[in-house]
């Protein structure tokens, strides 16, 4: 991949009909990143002749693959969707750390990686995440809809985009009483912020913390999954 483009947190990989009729299916580590790598889950109801929705899930601050994966993993199963859960290459992810770089070429070669081996609807391809994933899903997600086509953000702090390409749906969601990254100064200014700039958002708050409860993100995956883009 190219690094200027890196720098300016764009993706290179885009969704391709694979040459292969059988992959594995279920919890995978990716294989690509040594001591901090991720997974790559493909449900049991995968086939390759249907095309699946794909979600790039991203962990918070400190968190590792397992934890982003724990979100969708019960609907990816029902709903037969193919969720990518890498690692950030140090604690947090690199735009949070100064500037875009190191990840985007990690994301990068990941998504090369599953849209080379299974087949992926180019309808249906978002980027998610929860507190600094959810605020990285919104960066790398604005800067890269023409490819992402939703974008789930649990419980974002801000969005730090490079540029603005494509226009993909966007579902945020935030505790009233979270303590982490409150929700006046994050989701309830950057939700009219985006919409400002024509965004069309489906904005969801909830009774509770800094989480993401089961049935805020069933709405979220049943929203990717019925919307049109």
């Amino acid at each position: 991949m190219n690094e200027n483009l890196a720098r300016m947190g764009r993706l290179e990989a885009r969704p391709l009909r694979p040459m292969f009729d059988s992959r594995p299916r279920g919890k995978m580590p990716l294989g690509l990143g040594g001591k901090r790598d991720g997974f790559l889950y493909v449900p049991e109801i995968y086939r390759a002749d249907h095309p699946a929705p794909l979600v790039v899930m991203l962990h918070g601050a400190g968190g590792h693959a397992q934890h982003a994966l724990g979100i969708l993993q019960k609907l990816a199963d029902t709903e037969g969707i193919i969720v990518l859960v890498p690692e950030s290459r140090g604690a947090t992810w690199d735009v949070i750390r100064g500037s875009y770089g190191p990840d985007v070429l990690f994301i990068d070669q990941a998504l090369s990686f599953v849209f080379e081996h299974y087949a992926v609807d180019p309808a249906h391809v978002a980027i998610g995440g929860f507190s600094d994933g959810a605020s990285y899903a919104l960066s790398l997600g604005i800067s890269n809809g023409d490819m992402f086509t939703h974008v789930l953000a649990f419980s974002p702090g801000f969005a730090a985009p490079q540029e603005q390409h494509g226009q993909p749906r966007i579902f945020v969601s935030h505790g009233t009483d979270d303590q982490v990254l409150p929700i006046d100064p994050c989701s309830r200014r950057l939700v009219p912020r985006l919409e400002g700039v024509g965004y069309d958002v489906l904005y969801r708050e909830f009774d509770g913390a800094h989480t993401v409860p089961a049935e805020i993100a069933r709405e979220a995956a049943e929203w990717f999954l019925s919307a049109q883009r």
